[in-house]
């Protein structure tokens, strides 16, 4: 007799009912998902203003990189043309569309870069006036930045490389009181005849054939400087997160040197 397959199949027959026991399925009940979904709603609810804040810092940063770029750029026309160059500042409503005249206000910043005709600083600094704009030829297109404004910052300390303690300036482009308005503005647009402006710069940035930049306001310009500042803070369309602009998360501090025109940005 041999036992051999017969306790072979005892023993496979003996092992089926174990391995479809240990197969056993098992689903999510109603009350078990409403729960994930509720605490999954919650979650979205706290992590929102965290997305918010992290969205509006990173177009604070892009708006702070791209005023750079359009300094950067003329400096560089300026010294490579051995011409005077004018960055204007003018910040309108962002509310509304640019209109034609524009809409002053808050939230839309816009940039302008010209550049002399001649190479010459174009006005008689003993005898301040606007700029002629069949004297100057427009370098690049407008440039806009939307939901920013244009702040006042209190100074820095003057001695690191945070916002804090960054360099203290005397002159700045800031709210719609600093700096005065300039008695050298320029428009736009350019040309030849004189066509209807449609903006006023009377915050400007003037760099030489050298690459010295100042900001030019006052009588004519402010004396050549260690360094200037212009100050940005993010906005939500025409409001401001706080009337302190020192007390605005996510404000920038752009500033640029007056021999050689390198700019640097600050952020808090």
């Amino acid at each position: 007799m041999n036992p051999g397959p017969s306790r072979a199949r005892r023993t496979c027959h003996a092992s089926l009912p174990f391995r479809a026991g240990g197969l056993r399925s098992r689903a999510f009940t109603l009350v078990e998902l409403l729960v994930v979904m509720s605490i999954i709603a919650i979650l979205l609810v706290l992590m929102a203003p965290a997305f918010t804040t992290l969205k509006s810092g990173g177009d604070v940063t892009s708006a702070a990189y791209t005023i750079k770029g359009v300094l950067d750029q003329a400096r560089t026309y300026a010294m490579a043309n051995n011409t005077y160059t004018w960055v204007g500042f003018y910040e309108e409503n962002v509310s509304t569309p640019s209109t034609n005249p524009p809409t002053p206000g808050i939230g839309r910043l816009v940039m302008s870069i010209v550049a002399s005709k001649e190479g010459t600083i174009i006005y008689d600094p003993t005898n301040p006036a606007k700029i002629l704009t069949t004297k100057l030829i427009q370098v690049g297109k407008l440039v806009k930045i939307e939901n920013v404004h244009l702040a006042t910052f209190n100074n820095g300390l003057g001695t690191g490389s945070t916002f804090a303690t960054r360099p203290a300036v005397t002159y700045r482009i800031g709210d719609g009181t600093t700096p005065p308005n300039s008695l050298t503005p320029f428009q736009y647009p350019v040309g030849n005849p004189e066509p209807a402006a449609q903006y006023t710069f009377v915050k400007a940035v003037q760099f030489s054939p050298t690459g010295e930049a100042r900001i030019d306001n006052s009588t004519s310009s402010y004396p050549l400087q260690t360094a200037a500042e212009i100050g940005m803070v993010p906005t939500h369309s025409t409001t401001l997160a706080n009337a302190n602009p020192n007390l605005v998360p996510n404000r920038v501090a752009i500033q640029f040197t007056g021999v050689g025109g390198d700019v640097k940005i600050y952020r808090q």
